[in-house]
């Protein structure tokens, strides 16, 4: 208990300063009293003058957005088109992966089976009977 009433004497003391000194808020304010210069030049700055920094800024702010937006935009381009890219190798690997299934299924077909004899009435619309098989084995 003695803590106690300790504490609470030292805190009653400390509210009950004399008045002739002064308080931590009042050192405060004499500081700032002290710090700010006599002749702040934002003080004696006219209308229009603030108003031409304020559109400078304003200015500077719309063209980093537009600078940004330009550079997200190149991005957004950059990144379809690798896309595409990809896209374009994809189909070229399933191509070669179906040429090469195409010429093995050719290679089987008997020429004179049924199904080889509509083979060819079917592959005279193509350039190749490679092309066909490929169409034809696509469609199954």
């Amino acid at each position: 208990m003695d803590s106690i009433d300790k504490l609470l004497s030292e805190l009653k003391a400390e509210y009950q300063k004399p008045a002739n000194y002064p308080s931590k808020r009042t050192e405060e304010v004499e500081k700032l009293k002290l710090d700010s210069s006599p002749l702040d030049s934002s003080l004696f700055t006219s209308p229009s003058a603030k108003k031409d920094v304020i559109d400078n800024v304003l200015s500077q702010v719309k063209q980093d957005f537009e600078q940004k937006q330009l550079l997200e935009e190149q991005q957004k381009q950059q990144q379809l088109e690798e896309e595409r890219i990809r896209q374009e190798k994809l189909k070229v690997k399933e191509l070669e992966g179906l040429k090469k299934q195409a010429q093995e299924w050719l290679n089987k077909l008997e020429p004179l089976s049924p199904e080889g004899l509509w083979f060819e009435g079917f592959a005279k619309s193509y350039n190749s009977q490679l092309e066909a098989a490929i169409e034809y084995l696509q469609a199954e």
